[in-house]
Order: structure tokens, then C-alpha cells, then sequence
């Protein structure tokens, strides 16, 4: 049985100012193939949402509640419950994704 994928709504925001960075910066041709790219990732953990690697920065330290996957450089990170996927966020892995995820996942 198929998961449903679900974006939040600062995922939902990242896929938005995504596109708006790389139409801007290059071409909104590519700005619209990677989001198409994306959306085909987030559309693959229907059927395979356990797929992804535990975020290393949330491992260290002992969290396991959430996933991720790449459509490089770009991070998805995800969190499974019961028959549904969350994404919760999508980042260039080049930031600085301990500062990310701490303040998108857990002061949330």
C-alpha cells in the first residue's frame, strides 16, 4: 500500500524559494527541471519511504525519527508515521545544515 507524501509548509516554502534562487541565478529551464527532479524524488518515497539515511548531524546525536535523501546537492528530510511521509525540509546540503535542522526540527 502506498505511502501519502506530505509537504510542510516550510518544505512546501523551500521548494518555492528553490526555484525562485536557481531561476534567478540561472535559468528558470533549469530552475523548473530540478524542482521536477525533486518532486519525482518526493513522489519515489511512496512506495520506499524507509529508503533514506538517518541525517548524520541528527544521529550524533541518538535521533532517529527522521530520514533523509538527496538529489545532490540538495537534502530532503523526512519523517514516517504510520502510512504517511512528511517532508519537512529541503536545503542545500552547502549551508550549514546542523544550524538548519535545529532550528526547523527541533525548536519546532
Amino acid at each position: 500500500m502506498p505511502f501519502a507524501v506530505w509537504l510542510t509548509d516550510g518544505a512546501a516554502r523551500d521548494l518555492e524559494d528553490l526555484h525562485r534562487h536557481i531561476a534567478a541565478r540561472d535559468s528558470p529551464d533549469k530552475a523548473d527541471r530540478v524542482l521536477q527532479s525533486i518532486e519525482r524524488l518526493l513522489g519515489a518515497l511512496s512506495g520506499t519511504p524507509l529508503r533514506g539515511a538517518y541525517p548524520p548531524e541528527l544521529l550524533a546525536l541518538g535521533i532517529k525519527e527522521y530520514r533523509e535523501i538527496h538529489f545532490k546537492p540538495y537534502r530532503v528530510v523526512y519523517r514516517v508515521s504510520d502510512d504517511a511521509v512528511y517532508v519537512l525540509m529541503i536545503a542545500d546540503g552547502r549551508r550549514d545544515m546542523e544550524a538548519l535542522l535545529q532550528r526547523r526540527l527541533l525548536e519546532a
